[in-house]
């Protein structure tokens, strides 16, 4: 049989998934993989080093699909910082839907944290995604204080992407009709909870009357 060319990264991400939900385990060699899937071995190692490699590599190419449907989308450059997340947010969980049973086995097959491992690229994107999208900070005018409030930022976000994939993970609903409640109700709650305009207008106040209580003296 004539050997496979040009294979791709998403080639080799799709064989795996199959494999592994076919046989509940990875393949015992990059060699029998290989030969499975008829493509030479040395093609492999161009994309990943390892199994787990690609096992880590997974929730990230994920992200970066959703990235790429994002970017067609001729209104989403033009959405404020709420509605960027819920575009995100819901193309992100139509892809792992698509994609539910290998989710399932990679973040089920250990009944501790140990899988998060395998989502520590996805946490840096998503980070990076979130920094980016233009939510709307208090103005501290220290640095520090500054890098402290983006962190905060970057750290809740990726806390509540987390918690929104455990509860997709358990939704029986159909259509996963209750994890798009979900989504909604728990980023609009998260975005009136970090509006920096009622503060604003707080410390505004403040200086307002520390000005006028300094001038009085």
């Amino acid at each position: 049989m004539a050997r496979k060319k040009n294979i791709t990264k998403d080639n080799l991400i799709s064989w795996y998934m199959e494999f592994v939900l076919e046989n509940n385990h990875d393949p015992k060699t990059v060699f029998s993989f290989a030969k499975e899937n008829n493509f030479e071995e040395t093609d492999f190692y161009k994309f990943y080093g390892s199994f787990e490699a690609i096992k880590e590599s997974i929730f990230s190419e994920f992200f970066n699909h959703t990235i790429k449907i994002l970017a067609k989308s001729e209104d989403y450059p033009t959405y404020d910082a709420r509605n960027k997340l819920l575009s995100f947010y819901f193309t992100f969980f139509e892809i792992l839907t698509a994609n539910r049973s290998y989710v399932v086995y990679a973040l089920k097959e250990n009944n501790d944290l140990k899988s998060l491992k395998y989502l520590k690229q996805l946490r840096e994107d998503y980070k990076v995604f979130v920094s980016n999208i233009g939510i709307e900070k208090i103005d501290l005018k220290q640095e520090k204080l500054e890098k402290i409030q983006s962190k905060t930022i970057q750290e809740s976000s990726w806390l509540q992407l987390i918690v929104t994939m455990k509860f997709w993970l358990d939704d029986t609903s159909p259509s996963f009709e209750k994890t798009d409640i979900f989504i909604e109700k728990s980023i609009n709650a998260r975005f009136d909870l970090i509006d920096v305009k009622p503060l604003k207008s707080i410390i505004d106040f403040g200086k307002f009357i520390l000005k006028e209580k300094i001038n009085f003296n």
